[in-house]
């Protein structure tokens, strides 16, 4: 890619933990939630591009401590020593621009930087910016003004405030081992409003034998959460790694393969139509192709295409592993997953959303801002599908790489879902548990509870004022409203969806 970028400026931005550097490009711009008063740190610039400039724009933050340091002679020095750094979040940016005058031994290509930056945070500096993008996109101010029938203001009636469900959906993978499992389906409800199966849709598992299709693990799964009002996600339709490709499959070829390709999406789909609000169509496409082998190169963006008409209102999602999670994967750079995804959409795939897996095993929180900032100026809704931290990470430990993780996706604003691996089966999780057996809680799933109180509007109660209003800062979801004056009552049910202006009910007793 950066090759072809000819006399045009990139920018590139890498963020760092403790002094560790993950480089990557980047792109996007959002606004931030003012912050307290008090707060005189740096506010997070998240500007971010996916387009070449024919000239780099100023640097962010000013260039950061680089302008300290960065003369007039500095473009011939090919190093810059920074000496005695503290333990901090730092963010670098720069803009690159490759000139090649098509030489592809490397003989005529040069290298240019411009407006280099690097940013430092301290870690409290790091979490209060994430708290005011939360007060910004994941709430909303709300203004109750409480009148009799001839619209008289009633000062002082008491109003209690509660919030019966979330808006942001954030759940867990579920097998089958749920089913019939009273203990693990009271833990589940408890927690989360939105699931997805953790293998029981695979190929492998509907149909291990061609022509022999079941679902019936799936069918009661779906009652399971469609009875109880859970969100889910479909995954998946294919997945291109030959290991978990049904061994029948790999056997095929040319007609025979496209023959069985076609009933897989047709079977799957009719049978679950309108069910599952996504579908992960072609799993891990970034580090496998065996469909695009034995197909050809189109293959995918037909696997798109035909599961689109065949469910048209169901987001159809890319969804790919070590995107987020980490800068070394050559596989899978946040750049091949957008060239991926552009591609399908030149194609005429209808594309609809950004899934990244998350399974980490030590978690670089500005490297994950960083990348959510570049994906999100593609406009589309990404979810982290599948989060989890490896095994072999003590649990106490997982858990603190756990939070950081979370608190990552919910801060951002493109990231529209949160979904955590951690489908219990008697002898444990894939990588990692939030419960036991016996459904005492982990550190992880202590976490995970914290952050769930956290991240819901507490019980209110107060009373309108002078001018027969009362108002809050609530999460978005559904609320109800009990309002008292005297000994006229009444309630009111109401959801709160996301907008940065006030919401204003007019209550009438």
């Amino acid at each position: 890619m950066l090759a072809q970028d000819i006399h045009a400026y990139l920018h590139s931005k890498s963020r760092i933990m403790h002094i560790y550097l993950t480089p990557f490009i980047f792109l996007y711009a959002a606004f931030l939630f003012l912050l307290a008063n008090t707060y005189d740190g740096p506010l997070y610039d998240s500007s971010a591009y996916t387009e070449c400039k024919a000239y780099p724009e100023d640097p962010l933050y000013k260039g950061g401590i680089l302008q300290e340091v960065i003369t007039v002679d500095a473009a011939a020095q090919p190093t810059i020593m920074l000496h005695n750094l503290s333990i901090a979040f730092y963010t670098f940016s720069a803009w690159i621009m490759i000139e090649d005058e098509g030489d592809y031994n490397g003989k005529s290509t040069s290298i240019s930087v411009a407006s280099a930056s690097l940013q430092p945070f301290t870690e409290e500096q790091w979490r209060l910016n994430q708290q005011a993008i939360i007060n910004k996109e994941r709430k909303r101010f709300v203004t109750v003004h409480v009148s009799d029938m001839h619209g008289e203001r009633l000062v002082g009636a008491s109003i209690t405030v509660q919030q019966i469900s979330k808006d942001f959906p954030f759940g867990s993978a579920i097998a089958s081992t749920i089913l019939g499992n009273l203990p693990y389906q009271n833990w589940f409800l408890k927690r989360f409003n939105a699931a997805v199966f953790e293998n029981e849709l695979k190929w492998y598992a509907t149909e291990p034998k061609q022509g022999k299709t079941n679902y019936t693990l799936a069918d009661k799964m779906l009652e399971f959460v469609r009875a109880n009002q859970i969100t889910t996600r479909g995954h998946n339709i294919f997945w291109e790694a030959p290991n978990y490709t049904p061994s029948w499959v790999t056997k095929l070829d040319g007609f025979k393969l496209q023959q069985a390709v076609n009933s897989r999406i047709t079977s799957l789909m009719s049978r679950f139509r309108e069910e599952f609000i996504h579908w992960d169509v072609s799993n891990e496409m970034l580090h496998y192709n065996f469909y695009e082998q034995r197909l050809g190169p189109n293959a995918t963006l037909g696997f798109f295409k035909i599961a689109h008409r065949a469910d048209p209102l169901a987001t159809l999602f890319m969804n790919e592993f070590n995107v987020v999670e980490t800068c070394n994967d050559v596989s899978s750079t946040v750049d091949d997953y957008i060239q991926r995804l552009r591609g399908l959409q030149r194609g005429g795939v209808t594309m609809d959303g950004i899934g990244l897996e998350a399974h980490f095993t030590v978690p670089n929180p500005p490297l994950i801002r960083g990348i959510l900032d570049k994906l999100g100026t593609l406009g589309l809704p990404i979810w982290l599908t599948e989060v989890d931290i490896s095994h072999n990470i003590d649990k106490p430990t997982q858990a603190v790489y756990l939070e950081q993780v979370l608190r990552e996706g919910f801060s951002h604003p493109t990231v529209k879902g949160l979904m955590l691996w951690t489908a219990l089966h008697p002898e444990g999780c894939y990588q990692m548990c939030l419960t036991n057996t016996d459904f005492r809680n982990l550190p992880a799933g202590d976490m995970v509870d914290k952050l769930l109180e956290e991240w819901q509007t507490k019980n209110i109660q107060g009373v309108t004022d002078q001018l027969g209003s009362f108002s809050f800062h609530g999460f978005l979801g559904e609320y109800n409203i009990v309002v008292k004056y005297q000994n006229r009552i009444t309630n009111l049910s109401f959801s709160l969806t996301g907008g940065h202006e006030t919401r204003f009910l007019n209550i009438q007793l």
